[in-house]
């Protein structure tokens, strides 16, 4: 019985620290197109502008529609500077490796702590969003 309420404890109190991690809000940080170039061997830069406006994404978290939208947003953006092969290849990738069950440091909602997984911003969280969102990228 004392192991149980020990166990017990301990489960309550790493829920409370699990809990009261979730609403810390790391600095918004980009790190381009994580595993994948940020443009072409010519323009070494050519869709990266792309890539930081869905890390944006990827940093605030949300929805799993908020997901799809800013997935497919980062196809658009590729295939609009040309490269519609290379769009579709980078959405099949985000779509496998953005999944926020993973610690990763590009996963959706890398910017609360992990786990953090799919739902609605709340009223606070979102205004932690506007605090620390970039002027721009």
């Amino acid at each position: 019985m004392k192991i149980n309420i020990v166990i017990l404890s301990m489960l309550c109190l790493f829920s409370l620290s699990v809990a009261g991690k979730s609403n810390t809000l790391k600095p918004f940080k980009s790190d381009g197109c994580s595993s994948f170039p940020d443009g072409t061997i010519k323009q070494k830069k050519l869709w990266l502008h792309c890539c930081k406006a869905h890390d944006f994404d990827y940093w605030q978290g949300g929805t799993i529609a908020q997901r799809i939208i800013s997935d497919n947003k980062l196809q658009q953006c590729v295939a609009k500077v040309g490269h519609p092969k290379i769009a579709k290849l980078m959405l099949a990738g985000v779509r496998v490796g953005g999944m926020p069950y993973l610690p990763t440091p590009y996963r959706w909602g890398y910017g609360w702590p992990f786990p953090r997984l799919y739902g609605e911003l709340t009223d606070l969280e979102k205004k932690m969003v506007a605090d620390k969102s970039p002027l721009h990228f």
